[in-house]
């Protein structure tokens, strides 16, 4: 076989297995080109930049068409008619013609543009209050997406985690069948008895249903990291990040705070909402004053839809006051400033839940490190005892209660250390999340 048709053979292969390894910064960037969450955030921006160009239109003319028909009688009616159709004749002065006229037609094609000349601010108020609710959204999408690297890395670790475990059960199980395979040997050379083969199968038996969880756990926890990278369920991926320590040398302290309160985007927003309420009270008092505006009108106005018909054209200039409506500028005015009021409260609760949650995130970093630490030298002496006690009961020194107990130990001992390696490498991930520095490229997702 030449070497082209053994390369051509074998790149499938090549290219599935290069689609499905996946570093966590890789499928953080997945995520962020994929999921859901984002485009919708994406789209609300996209609404938000479509507001602004609404009330930008304030300031532009607004040319409108109209096409009518009418048809009576009514004296008045048929008089103008004529006049603007260009028809009136002398024959038209006739008292009775004038007084009792046959009914009439008229097609009415109209062309008109309204400008807005001033309105004391109502237009550059509402254009304001716009763009700060595009900051907003802005702000909202930011909001999202570090909520979506958390989730995430969350979910990359708990696949780290689940497969970690299945190997721990599968080991476990190894031993289990392997300190079986000892007590039948005891037995049969007289130094066991029955009850401890007994309770081997039975220890076997649990590693065996601890192994079937773990094995279950992993599925859903693969399912659950495809769906926070917006991926079909059933997507395989080999992930390559391993579930260790990260470098981490930065203390933490009063600078994540303060890095927290300049970026976090819960805290941006609440400072616009007090922008924005006060722009939303400069367009209210804005209705206290005139609109001055200019209008220009074309019109044709024919008997019959092609003919008989003549044209005219009207200007006007007018400033559109409202002397009363009710107190509701008032009211409005009053809603802004209360608003203005409930941004600035905001802004303050969201100041103190931020340091919170930062301080909250770094206590958990501590301990998690303070963990890791521990639990490595407990894994190490758990091994010890293991071995110890299975040469004790291999000599008929230990019990074998002695010995299961050190293998549940040494068990419980590696689950707790991969719980601390899976709690650190989240709440560093957490931490930099509520500094609000969380991005593609962060050194925690490395």
């Amino acid at each position: 076989m030449s070497i082209q048709k053994l390369i051509l053979l074998l790149l499938p292969g090549l290219m599935a297995y290069a689609q499905a390894s996946l570093t966590l910064s890789e499928a953080v960037k997945l995520a962020l080109t994929r999921h859901p969450s984002l485009e919708a955030a994406t789209a609300r921006v996209q609404a938000a930049e479509s507001r602004i160009a609404q009330a930008r239109a304030g300031w532009l003319p607004r040319a409108t068409y109209t096409e009518g028909f009418q048809e009576g009688n009514n004296p008045v009616f048929v008089f103008g008619s004529l006049l603007t159709q260009h028809q009136f004749a002398a024959s038209n002065f006739n008292l009775g013609t004038l007084n009792r006229p046959d009914a009439f037609s008229n097609f009415q094609s109209q062309v008109s543009v309204d400008q807005v000349v001033y309105d004391f601010g109502a237009t550059r108020s509402a254009i304001q209050a716009a763009q700060i609710g595009k900051q907003m959204t802005e702000q909202e999408r930011r909001r999202v997406e570090l909520a979506l690297i958390a989730g995430v890395a969350r979910a990359y670790h708990g696949v780290a985690l689940t497969a970690e475990s299945l190997h721990l059960a599968e080991a476990s199980l190894k031993s289990a069948n392997a300190d079986l395979e000892r007590s039948r040997s005891l037995l049969r050379a007289g130094v066991a008895t029955e009850a401890d083969v007994l309770s081997v199968q039975v220890h076997a038996s649990s590693m065996s249903e601890y192994r079937a969880r773990a094995a279950a756990d992993l599925r859903i926890a693969q399912a659950a990291l495809n769906e926070a990278l917006g991926l079909p369920l059933d997507d395989q991926h080999t992930l390559t990040t391993p579930m260790e320590s990260p470098t981490l040398t930065t203390n933490i302290g009063t600078a994540h705070e303060t890095q927290a309160v300049s970026s976090r985007p819960e805290l941006l927003s609440a400072r616009l909402g007090k922008d924005l309420g006060a722009a939303q009270e400069s367009a209210a008092k804005s209705q206290y004053w005139p609109v001055i505006g200019l209008r220009g009108v074309f019109e044709a106005d024919r008997q019959n839809f092609a003919s008989k018909g003549g044209a005219n054209w009207l200007f006007v200039a007018s400033a559109r006051w409202t002397l009363f409506d009710g107190n509701r500028t008032r009211a409005s005015v009053a809603e802004a400033r209360h608003m203005q009021a409930a941004a600035a409260a905001g802004e303050k609760q969201m100041d103190a839940a931020v340091r919170l949650e930062v301080r909250r995130a770094g206590a958990n970093l501590d301990a998690s490190r303070e963990r890791v630490t521990t639990t490595r030298d407990t894994v190490a002496q758990a091994e010890e005892s293991l071995r110890i006690i299975r040469n004790r009961y291999s000599n008929g020194l230990a019990t074998v209660t002695d010995l299961l107990r050190s293998e549940t130990a040494l068990l419980e001992s590696k689950t707790r250390r991969l719980a601390a390696l899976y709690d650190q490498r989240t709440a560093a991930v957490q931490l930099e999340a509520a500094t609000g520095a969380l991005n593609g490229d962060s050194d925690v997702l490395k």
